[in-house]
């Protein structure tokens, strides 16, 4: 299952995305977006997680948790159109 992650502080890296989705369960992969032109953090970022019951449950338990002082917007990931 993929998982937008929202509203991360500019200083989260992908390992601090990918350290907090671990203790759900297994995650393949932790991505945050970056602006194109100055390589800086745009806010949110995506995780990929293989177990859909272990990422329901960190979507449940992470949504509005406080991280790094912002609270997140976590959810399933819509398809791109």
């Amino acid at each position: 299952m993929n998982i937008y992650v929202g509203n991360l502080n500019y200083r989260v890296r992908e390992s601090d995305l990918q350290q907090v989705f671990e203790e759900y369960g297994r995650v393949n992969s932790a991505k945050v977006i970056k602006d194109r032109d100055t390589g800086r953090s745009k806010g949110f970022g995506f995780v990929e997680m293989p177990n859909s019951e272990e990422a329901q449950k960190a979507i449940s338990d992470l949504h509005d948790a406080e991280f790094e002082g912002r609270q997140m917007v976590v959810k399933e990931a819509l398809p791109r159109p």
